[in-house]
């Protein structure tokens, strides 16, 4: 019987203090309590098409503005999926997704590589989605890749809505994780590398 793939996480600085929970094999339930609404129906997205448990609260210094809660949001659930993936072993590693909202269409490329890497292509047609500043997404994958050990390509490919644009960004992210973190039965809990190691 398969081992549930879980971890919990802190994050305690002068900026932000931080829980995460994840399940790595999870239904999609998520739970969040960050004071950034607009990232936590992000986050929503992301569990629940990468059919993951997700369980993120934090304080932090959002009276400044929201800059190190987002971006110590990625650091932290980096770190916490990385645990969660352990080893690796059995993992089909690669994943990628196209999702189109109306007019936008963006596409996510990973991979559970060991090396952190971000190549993020979003032109966004405005630099606030209500009061948020779009500018904090690039923080975010960049905290999430440098702590999770993931190349990660982002190509929003059209799209005249910032929402939109933002939207489809987070629901491929969250369609290739959920195909990369697949264990692939035909892998026999082998790495998939042929370094042996990831």
């Amino acid at each position: 019987m398969q081992l549930m793939r879980k971890a919990s996480v802190n994050r305690d600085t002068l900026e932000t203090r931080i829980q995460v929970s994840v399940n790595l094999d999870g239904t999609g339930r998520g739970r969040f309590d960050t004071g950034v609404p607009f990232l936590e129906h992000m986050l929503d997205q992301v569990v629940r098409h990468g059919m993951i448990d997700l369980d993120i609260s934090c304080k932090g210094d959002v009276h400044i503005d929201d800059h190190h809660t987002v971006e110590d949001i990625g650091i932290t659930l980096g770190k916490a999926i990385a645990e969660a993936a352990g080893d690796k072993k059995g993992m089909t590693r690669y994943g990628h997704s196209y999702v189109p909202l109306d007019e936008a269409l963006s596409r996510v490329v990973v991979d559970f590589s060991g090396r952190p890497g971000l190549v993020m292509n979003v032109p966004f047609t405005q630099k606030r989605i209500g009061n948020f500043d779009t500018e904090l997404f690039f923080e975010f994958f960049q905290g999430f890749v440098n702590h999770a050990l993931v190349t990660l390509h982002i190509d929003c490919l059209r799209g005249h809505n910032a929402h939109h644009q933002v939207e489809t960004v987070f629901k491929a992210f969250g369609r290739a994780l959920r195909m990369a973190l697949t264990l692939d039965p035909r892998m026999a809990g082998a790495t998939p590398s042929t370094k042996g190691v990831l």
